[in-house]
């Protein structure tokens, strides 16, 4: 099991927006980390959204939970935090 995980994300106000965000990924030749440059509320988005690498008890939960049961190139579906609506992109583990 990994025991850190490297990934990006936007953070948005609603369900409905990070939705019609994960459509837009899916139909569009943008990459998550253009995307997150474009959309993301969240301080990490002028860096594309990176969070670099981090282990288990570093992010809230279920940001946490989630990103850890990922694979990894894939996106969630949205996923609600005290901070708003994700969309993770699990990049790599270690």
């Amino acid at each position: 099991m990994a025991e850190e995980v490297k990934a990006r994300h936007i953070l948005v106000d609603s369900k409905e927006h990070a939705k019609q965000i994960k459509l837009e990924l899916e139909r569009s030749d943008k990459t998550f980390e253009q995307m997150a440059r474009e959309k993301s509320e969240g301080p990490s988005s002028e860096k594309g959204g990176d969070l670099g690498f981090f282990g288990k008890g570093e992010m809230v939960q279920p940001f946490e939970e989630t990103v850890f049961d990922m694979e990894t190139g894939e996106v969630s579906d949205p996923v609600k935090t005290e901070f708003g609506w994700h969309l993770i992109k699990k990049e790599d583990e270690r």
